[in-house]
This record gives structure tokens, C-alpha cells and sequence, in this order.
């Protein structure tokens, strides 16, 4: 018992003073991205899919606070065209300051198409579930920002209840690349959207 007694200590002892034993803050710039993700070229059903555009409005998605956002912009109204060509339902949402005036003019509503109004998790304190499940929808595409805001966790209340998510990484924007890659990563690997998820790019999802 003693013999095991030393050993242990002797391990603990040899990882407090490794990277095993160190902080995350202490290794901060030892830390190196993992491999880019493969994407994939999912198709969608239009009867059981829908589209969620998140906060894309003046206060989120300006030049001055998240310019990659701004750039995003006109794919993510093309894709827009795309939807609504096919029949895809679409929501919006907006943060607790927006409304319906401040979402950007590129992508902004139609009269008939629901906007929910939240924090980060657009699920929360919404009606956003009943609206798509009144729509008999199973898979959600997920666009929006920030990534580690309300991107980040609407797609994993959506997973968390059952959805597929489909994110497009390409209309998944933040602050900084760092905030994007972090938050891309955290919804592919994470464990509770992994098996739901499927990363792709706009131009890459075929809707049929």
C-alpha cells in the first residue's frame, strides 16, 4: 500500500509540473487549432426544413463592431432567394434591443415570416419551437450572429430538442476568427450537437 502511496504521489508530483497538470490560461499560447474541418454537401427536404436567420441587424452586424458579418451578408441573401424560392419556412430573431426595422434590408422579412426575440438560445422564452414543430419541421439551417453568441447556442438548443442542424460556417460570424473557429468546433465536436450537426457552406446545400 505504501509502494502505491509513493507512486502516486511521484506521478501527481511529475504532472504539476508538465502541461498535464497546467491551466489553460498557463499553456494559452501553447495551444495549436486543430485540422480544418471536412465540409459536407447535405440536401435538405424543403417540407421538413427551415431557415434561421439570428440577429442579422444593425446593432450585430455593423462595420465598425463585426465587418466579417457585413461581408456575409449578400451570400446569405442569395441563399435567402434560394429558400424562399423552394418553400423553406423562415425565421428570424432579433436581440432584446432589435426589432423588425433594424434587420439588415438584404435579408430582412417578409410580413408572413415569424421573428422570436431572445438572448443568445433564441429557443429560450420564445415560441420558436411551437412555430417550427406547427410546421412539421425536423431540420433547421442555421445562420447567424455571433458565433458564440446566438448562433453558437441556438444551434445547440435546436440539437438539444431534437433537431438536425445544418450550419453553413460561412454565414456563422463573429468579432474575430478565433471567436468562429472556437465556436465551429464546439458545435462539431461538442456532445450535444455532434450527432446532430452537419457543417457545410451555402453554396454546398442542395434543397430538394
Amino acid at each position: 500500500m505504501l509502494a502505491q502511496t509513493l507512486v502516486l504521489a511521484t506521478v501527481l508530483a511529475a504532472a504539476s509540473g508538465s502541461a498535464v497538470g497546467a491551466n489553460i490560461v498557463e499553456l494559452w499560447d501553447q495551444v495549436q487549432a486543430p485540422p480544418a474541418p471536412k465540409l459536407a454537401t447535405p440536401t435538405v427536404k424543403a417540407g421538413s426544413t427551415a431557415l434561421l436567420l439570428l440577429d442579422i441587424e444593425q446593432l450585430t452586424c455593423n462595420q465598425e463592431g463585426r465587418p466579417r458579418c457585413v461581408a456575409a451578408v449578400p451570400a446569405v441573401a442569395r441563399f435567402l432567394e434560394r429558400a424562399r424560392t423552394a418553400h423553406l419556412p423562415v425565421f428570424y430573431s432579433n436581440t432584446p434591443r432589435g426589432s423588425r426595422d433594424t434587420i439588415l434590408a438584404p435579408v430582412a422579412p417578409r410580413e408572413d415570416e415569424p421573428i422570436v426575440k431572445s438572448s443568445v438560445n433564441k429557443f429560450t422564452g420564445t415560441k420558436l419551437d411551437d412555430l417550427l414543430k406547427a410546421r412539421d419541421v425536423k431540420t433547421v439551417v442555421v445562420c447567424g450572429t455571433s458565433a458564440s453568441g446566438a448562433a453558437l447556442h441556438t444551434a445547440t438548443g435546436a440539437a438539444q430538442l431534437g433537431y438536425q442542424v445544418v450550419l453553413p460556417v460561412d454565414c456563422v460570424t463573429g468579432s474575430s476568427l478565433y471567436e468562429e473557429q472556437a465556436a465551429v468546433w464546439s458545435l462539431i465536436n461538442g456532445p450535444g450537437t455532434a450527432r446532430s450537426l452537419t457543417a457545410t457552406a451555402l453554396d454546398s446545400i442542395k434543397i430538394e
